[in-house]
């Protein structure tokens, strides 16, 4: 005889306890996080006290760029722009080139993952230009594209794509021997093993490429600017540096490690989104 049915009605997961429990424990969690960053404050303020003190305190810091923290948005023409617009050219030069860091550097590493040929011709050479500095590309991809903007992204993508060349030819190279045995019994198309098998292998791999690549870029654009000139983040910084700005250089610090982080939070979000279920316990 089966049991009957339970046709009681279940309770809803997000009640407002659950809310309030889960906004509750968060802060809790940031608690640490914020007397650590109260206590550097304090130690700031307190070796900056003095007026002979080489760099702003806190204080001094926030008084000097009230401008710039309450009106980011503001564009006088030419390079006198607010620190959004700075960040935002910053990041459309390494958006884009980051993607093609990210479509070339997976696309090679799949080829190289999946051919022993390929493998021995292509990765000591990558192994060799991976150690390269990324500022070491800066002129001669400034004597090819005669463009500070083209020699920035160039630069962006030189730097992003061996973490995701190395990180994906890995992942390919680390597919258990059964799942390739099991493809030729099955008699897998190309499309079905990549689907079912290389693909779902490999794609922890390739985010942790991806998101080595973008901190990496995100440092590069910085370093580039300061050296490329216009606008953008790391520009704005050099700027502040020859006209004495300690505050503003500060500030802009502030943002590039904010922007930074967000960028690294962005491709963990798509990575747990792209990831399938049973990598992600």
């Amino acid at each position: 005889m089966t049991a009957p049915l339970d046709v009681r009605p279940t309770r809803s997961r997000f009640t407002p306890q659950r809310l309030l429990g889960h906004v509750l424990h968060q802060i809790k969690e940031l608690i640490p996080a914020a007397i650590a960053f109260l206590i550097f404050l304090v130690i700031w303020q307190i070796f900056t006290m003095s007026p002979d003190a080489n760099l702003p305190s806190p204080v001094r810091t926030v008084t000097e760029t009230w401008e710039l923290i309450i009106n980011p948005f503001f564009d006088y023409g030419g390079n006198d722009k607010g620190l959004f617009w700075q960040v935002f050219t910053s990041l459309q030069r390494v958006a884009l080139g980051f993607s093609l860091a990210a479509i070339v550097g997976i696309g090679l590493g799949i080829l190289i993952g999946t051919s022993s040929l390929m493998y021995k011709a292509l990765d000591p050479l990558f192994q060799i230009l991976r150690t390269i500095p990324p500022l070491a590309w800066l002129p001669i991809s400034l004597a090819a594209f005669q463009q500070a903007n083209p020699a920035a992204i160039f630069v962006i993508f030189i730097t992003a794509i061996w973490p995701i060349i190395i990180n994906t030819t890995e992942g390919v190279l680390q597919i258990p021997q059964d799942y390739n045995n099991v493809a030729r019994v099955l008699r897998l198309s190309r499309r079905e093993y990549f689907f079912k098998i290389l693909f779902p292998s490999t794609v922890p791999y390739i985010f942790t490429g991806l998101r080595i690549g973008i901190g990496l870029s995100w440092l590069a654009i910085v370093a580039a600017e300061m050296l490329i000139g216009g606008v953008g983040i790391g520009f704005f910084i050099w700027d502040a540096w020859n006209s004495s700005r300690m505050s503003d250089i500060i500030i802009a610090i502030v943002y590039v490690g904010i922007v930074g982080l967000l960028l690294d939070r962005l491709i963990v979000f798509i990575g747990g989104l792209v990831l399938p279920e049973e990598q992600k316990q």
